[in-house]
């Protein structure tokens, strides 16, 4: 069963991992789930929002795709064991990794990110950089199957990037038009796009299977069946 996990720790903060849980369960796939992933049954926001827990960081794991989220108290989450040595099993040679904002330091600490530079907020980027990583200017980077994006409003970069690469770009468009103010939706998505698409894997290029010759014949591409 296709699993979207959204990891959610104490002191979360509520536009990172709940735009971002909207904007996924905007796709209606058959048997996906897209769940709050917290280390322990409820947690409560960095604004006093408590919510329970939809699956465990062990499931989490085991996603598809997984948004690492972000609140005041990450830095107290990288220094937990019981949290870090679950969250070591994160792989991206297999599942979608992205991280919101200070979620950025959790890649960093994980060692996921390597020399891949990435995106945070004001607050954590010392924070990232002192970890080693390079923080760029700008809402949303990717590289490979890992993206961040900094800024809490940048969350629905994170959930379409995760949509285009599961589910396609219509998919991705039709949940970010559904999400946009009314009478902004065009601009919206078009700065979506913008955003995303530089860093989304190119589309294969299929060879059209008969090629134009002088005088005007159609022959078959070479190789291709006839």
């Amino acid at each position: 069963m296709p699993h979207i996990a959204i990891l959610t720790f104490e002191g979360y903060n509520e536009l990172d991992s709940l735009i971002a849980l909207g904007v996924l369960n905007r796709v209606k796939t058959d048997g996906r789930r897209v769940t709050i992933a917290t280390p322990s049954p409820r947690v409560t926001s960095m604004n006093g929002v408590v919510i329970e827990q939809m699956s465990t960081l062990e499931e989490a794991c085991a996603a598809d795709a997984v948004i690492v989220g972000s609140g005041i108290a990450t830095r107290e989450v990288v220094e937990e064991p019981a949290i870090m040595d679950i969250l070591r099993r994160l792989d991206p040679s297999r599942q979608l990794i992205a991280a919101q904002c200070s979620g950025a330091l959790v890649l960093a600490k994980l060692g996921l990110l390597g020399d891949v530079p990435a995106c945070t907020d004001l607050i954590t980027k010392p924070w990232v950089v002192a970890a080693g990583v390079e923080v760029l200017d700008q809402p949303f980077y990717a590289k490979g199957n890992i993206a961040t994006a900094g800024g809490c409003l940048a969350s629905h970069y994170l959930a379409a990037w995760i949509i285009a690469r599961l589910d396609g770009h219509d998919a991705a468009e039709s949940a970010l038009h559904y999400v946009a103010p009314v009478g902004e939706k065009e601009e919206y998505v078009e700065r979506a796009w913008r955003n995303i698409t530089p860093y989304l894997p190119a589309p294969a290029v299929v060879a059209p299977a008969f090629v134009e010759v002088p005088g005007g014949r159609i022959n078959p591409r070479p190789g291709a069946d006839a």
